[in-house]
């Protein structure tokens, strides 16, 4: 079958590879349908983890179920399936409690694991023709039949969870303000999330003006473009001081602004501290901060040597000063996908909008170039086999 296949930084193939197979009774072979390019990936396709060439890609996945093990009660051929980006067994003592994405069953020596991601175990991605899911009862979540809403039910294998995540981890209620970093896939889901639970005032800062157009129709949020101004005096121009909440979209490739390069997504302009430095600053005292956004104890293409060693300057005295809180760690999409999907079944959310390309499997390799360019509107790529 075909799939893309890892090459090396900047380089993905839609190669053959071969087709998954059963290998547990409790496993399920899908028909993929639709797979999406994550930000997640553009850490790998640009050469800033430890991936080896030959991974398949692609960790978040939809399909038909097209082969069911003898183990398997609740799925048969034919259903329409989405999974989580995390791979979790259901049974471990992480997994009873909620936090399937820390699973200590399904990848030896690490906490959670996932499809097509180096160092989450030996789950090949999605972006193929077919996807083996294990533990397939726990994981596979049902759809409607059909294909109504396949771009919105596309988006709960993860970035409309990483998204609500987000604003859970800041513990966002109604009434609230909160300033979200980053108006990536994530970010846009983040600043949805908080519109859907009635926050009163949004804030989304980042530098590419078809993304915070985005944020302001769809989400009714401020824009905050970090390229004008400090955008934590933005903020606190728009609002009168600090707000209630904020969310880490972002993560450890954060541009700086006051770094100059001849390019605006030049590595040089990196500095994976100055999100959450940021939204320490932004976020009033005793207020709470969510970081979704990815961090990593190894960073082979850091501006420097702590950062290289996941080890960030973070103005810990500002934080302990004001009384902040804060959460991290990846999504839990269990937690939230089965609500998510309810809500779009019944109108009353559709996050598809975030979507601007839906293209075969075989333009892959090019829209892989695009969305690492960061280019004005693309903004979520699904693809197709």
């Amino acid at each position: 079958m075909d799939a893309v296949v890892y090459k090396g930084p900047h380089e993905v193939a839609v190669e053959e590879v071969d087709e998954p197979e059963i290998q547990h009774p409790n496993d399920v072979v899908i028909d993929i349908t639709t797979s999406c390019i994550c930000g997640s990936d553009l850490h790998m396709y640009e050469g800033r983890t430890a991936a080896e060439p030959g991974i398949v890609f692609g960790h978040e996945n939809m399909g038909i179920v097209a082969e069911v093990g003898g183990a398997v009660s609740d799925l048969e051929e034919g259903d329409r399936v989405v999974a989580p980006f995390n791979v979790a067994c259901g049974f471990c003592e992480n997994c009873e409690d909620g936090y399937t994405g820390f699973c200590t069953n399904v990848n030896p020596g690490f906490a959670g694991g996932a499809y097509g991601y180096v160092a989450m175990g030996p789950y090949t991605g999605g972006q193929a023709e077919q996807l083996r899911i294990p533990y397939a009862d726990f994981n596979a979540l049902k759809l409607p039949e059909g294909d109504a809403h396949e771009d919105a039910f596309a988006l709960l294998a993860d970035i409309f969870p990483t998204g609500w995540h987000g604003t859970e981890l800041a513990n966002l209620e109604a009434g609230d303000s909160v300033a979200i970093y980053g108006a990536g896939p994530v970010g846009l889901m983040a600043a949805y999330s908080a519109k859907i639970k009635g926050a009163a005032e949004i804030y989304v800062v980042d530098r590419v003006p078809s993304r915070l157009e985005l944020a302001e129709q769809h989400c009714d949020a401020t824009p905050i473009n970090f390229e004008d101004a400090d955008p934590v005096e933005q903020i606190k121009d728009e609002h009168g001081g600090g707000v209630d909440k904020g969310v880490d979209a972002v993560g450890y490739q954060a541009i700086d602004p006051d770094k100059e390069a001849d390019e605006a997504y030049d590595p040089a302009r990196e500095n994976p501290a100055v999100v959450i430095n940021n939204l320490i600053r932004t976020v009033k005292p005793t207020g709470e901060l969510g970081i979704p956004g990815l961090y990593v104890p190894e960073d082979p293409g850091a501006p420097d040597e702590m950062a290289a060693q996941g080890r960030l300057g973070i103005d810990f005295g500002l934080l302990f000063e004001k009384g902040q809180k804060l959460g991290t760690g990846q999504c839990n999409v269990k937690s939230y996908n089965r609500e998510l999907r309810d809500l779009i079944i019944e109108g009353r959310a559709d996050p598809s909008w975030v979507v601007s390309h839906r293209v075969s499997l075989q333009e892959a390799p090019e829209m892989y170039e695009k969305f690492d360019n960061r280019e004005e509107g693309v903004t979520k790529v699904l693809l197709e086999p």
